[in-house]
Formats: C-alpha cells, structure tokens, sequence
C-alpha cells in the first residue's frame, strides 16, 4: 500500500470529521427554542453517534483492503459504500424531527458553512504532487474542491445576512457538479482491463487510506448537505408565491415586500 506523508493525512481526516462535525453543530447551536431546541439537541447527538459509527466502520473496512482498486478486477465497493451512505442521510431528512429543524429560517447558512473544509481537496492536489495521482484527476478534483469551499466561506455570509440571491442555487449545483465529476474521472482512470481513461498513474491509490475516507464518508454527507440546501430553497420559493398570490389577486402589495 502506497505511503502518504503525515500532512496528507491530517487533511483528510480534519475533512473527514470536520464536515460532519460543522453540520451537526450547526444542527446543535440553531435558532430553535424551548421542547424544538432540546429535540435539535438530541437529532444532533442522533447524527453524531451514527456518522461516527459510519466513518469507523469505513475506516476499518479500507484497513481490511475491502475497496482496494485492482487491475484484476473491477471494484464498484466504493460508490456502493458512498451511495448508501448519501441515501441514509437523505432518508433522515424525512423524519419528522429533521424535518422540522430543516424549516428553521437560518438553516440554509448552517448546511452551507461546512462546505468550507471542502478546501481539503488540497490533499489530492498534495498526492498528484508526489507522483500518486493522475493530473486528469488531482486537477479538477482537487482545485473543484477547494474552489467550492473558498465560495462556501462567502455564500455563507450572503445567507447569514439574508442575501442569497440565484447564488445560493448555482453554488449547490457547481458543488454537486465537482462531486460528480470527481467521481466520475476517478472510475474512469482507476485499473482495470481496459482502463476506460487511459491515466498513469492510475486512481488505485483512491482506494487506500486516507484517501478513501473522502469519496465514503465525506462526500456522502458534503452530497446530502447540497441536496437538502437545494430542497430548503425550492420549498423557501414556493412559500414565496403562494404568500404573493392573494396580493396578485386583490392587486394589493404583499405584507413586507
């Protein structure tokens, strides 16, 4: 197994534990009162405890070589393992608990601000440095990254002073863009007979720790965290012209605007 230098890990792992960490802090700290803040409260530990077991469990799968990449034989272990992760977390927002913590007013800056150590993508830029990873992918995955979370810091502020504008929608879909892009160039160039994206080196070490901890863990949640902000948009704006349709109907002005 290829040997990365310490500083590669410690991106990683800060990633690893800090996207979710920020998420369901900001789950912990929101602007719920009384019975909904205790219950906030007990969705974030809820979360705490289950992406923890989660990350672990990744953790030692990896140990045991189960996503390894080879040119032997096709490995579809890691998105398996990255989709169930991103549909677990989707599911919960159904639960009526979550739901409700959702609706809060200043969700939306709480589910984009951990976005901001999307900046670890400076790790596979790190890699494609060292000679580990193919620039057809440390490039765009790499700088993709980090590009998403230097905006995350600034769409963060827009939301927090109530300004987010169409930016809010485009920077959910360049995020969710950069993700599936990721994952689509790492597939395409890991081993494999024919290796559908000719790439030397090849994306093998992707399936290694650390750097598999990021598309099985992280970008599951960076994944539902996009998701739900877009969803918590969508429902914001047709809260917005159901509100204007009385006025449009009577052709009086509506209350605040």
């Amino acid at each position: 197994m290829t040997q990365l230098p310490w500083p590669v890990w410690l991106i990683v792992v800060l990633g690893v534990i800090g996207l979710p960490g920020l998420t369901f802090a900001g789950l912990w700290r929101g602007s719920a009162t009384g019975p909904a803040r205790t219950t906030a409260r007990y969705v974030a530990l809820a979360g705490v405890l289950v992406w923890t077991l989660w990350g672990v469990t990744s953790l030692l799968l990896a140990h045991a070589h189960v996503y390894r990449l080879r040119a032997d034989m096709p490995n579809p272990l890691i998105g398996v393992a990255a989709l169930a992760a991103f549909g677990v977390a989707l599911a919960c927002t159904r639960i009526p608990a979550v739901s409700r913590l959702l609706a809060a007013p200043d969700i939306l800056w709480r589910l984009t601000f951990p976005q901001i150590l999307r900046v670890g993508g400076v790790a596979f830029v790190t890699a494609y440095a060292l000679g580990h990873l193919p620039p057809v992918f440390a490039i765009p995955a790499g700088f993709g990254d980090i590009a998403v979370g230097i905006e995350a810091i600034f769409m963060t502020r827009n939301l927090r002073r109530g300004t987010p504008g169409r930016g809010a929608v485009w920077f959910n879909l360049l995020g969710i863009f950069d993700l599936i892009v990721a994952f689509t160039i790492a597939f395409t160039a890991a081993p494999g007979r024919p290796q559908i994206l000719p790439a030397t080196p090849t994306t093998e070490i992707l399936g290694n720790l650390p750097l598999v901890l990021i598309p099985t863990v992280m970008v599951p949640m960076a994944l539902a965290l996009h998701t739900a902000s877009l969803i918590k948009i969508r429902a914001a704006a047709r809260a917005a012209r159901l509100a204007a349709q009385p006025a449009v109907l009577t052709g009086t002005p509506a209350m605040g605007v």
